[in-house]
């Protein structure tokens, strides 16, 4: 995949350490020289020196062919100016970190539904430390190829969950309702909107993003 990074903060740097290994395409994006002459040695990665948020700099890593956007800049109003910015220019999905909660409901109202806001994932996990739930890690749940995948349920798929005609190997385990956790089982009947989560292996991964997650089609004349 191609990968783009708005922003050398530490997340992006540890993340991007990951993905390289992963056999990725990694561009980060960042306005201090100095910081790119730091990390140039140390990431097998490109580099692109100047501000993600002006339309002439996010193009020229071709948005149209980049998978994802990741904008962790420390700057909340940038990240959502440059994930506006991104969506308008074609990038397949668009990651959006802020750290003010209160801009979560805003940029959920500019329809950045990938909106991460760390403050409360970390008082989350803090909380499930202290209330004992920490003992499991995902990641050792997740083994091998497999994967989780969730989507949102559309008016035409309400009805029996056994009727969205998954892939063979892929099953839905929960789904949120009204921010309510609930269990699958062959009988639950889907709403509209509701936040459905699959157990699904890494080969499906591409037609189940088809399917709920499409790229755009241009008109062509």
């Amino acid at each position: 995949m191609r990968i783009v990074f708005s922003g050398a903060s530490p997340t992006a740097i540890m993340a991007t350490k990951h993905l390289i290994k992963q056999g990725h395409d990694i561009v980060i994006i960042e306005l201090d020289k100095e910081k790119i002459d730091k990390l140039s040695d140390a990431l097998d990665c490109s580099f692109l020196h100047g501000d993600a948020g002006k339309p002439a700099i996010l193009s020229q890593v071709d948005p149209k062919s980049c998978d994802f956007l990741f904008c962790l800049t420390d700057n909340d109003q940038a990240n959502i100016i440059t994930s506006l910015l991104g969506r308008s220019m074609g990038f397949q999905r668009i990651i959006t970190s802020v750290e003010d909660e209160d801009l979560g409901s805003l940029c959920e109202e500019l329809g950045l539904e990938d909106t991460i806001i760390p403050a409360r994932t970390i008082s989350l996990h803090l909380n499930n430390i202290v209330e004992g739930l920490d003992n499991i890690e995902l990641s050792t749940l997740l083994r091998g190829s497999a994967r989780f995948f969730s989507f949102a349920a559309a008016k035409s798929e309400k009805g029996q969950i056994r009727k969205l005609d998954l892939p063979e190997g892929a099953r839905a385990i929960y789904f949120y309702r009204d921010e309510k956790f609930y269990f699958v089982d062959e009988d639950t009947k889907v709403d509209e909107g509701d936040e459905i989560v699959i157990l699904t292996q890494s080969k499906h991964l591409a037609e189940l993003n088809e399917r709920w997650n499409p790229k755009e089609v241009e008109n062509e004349d």
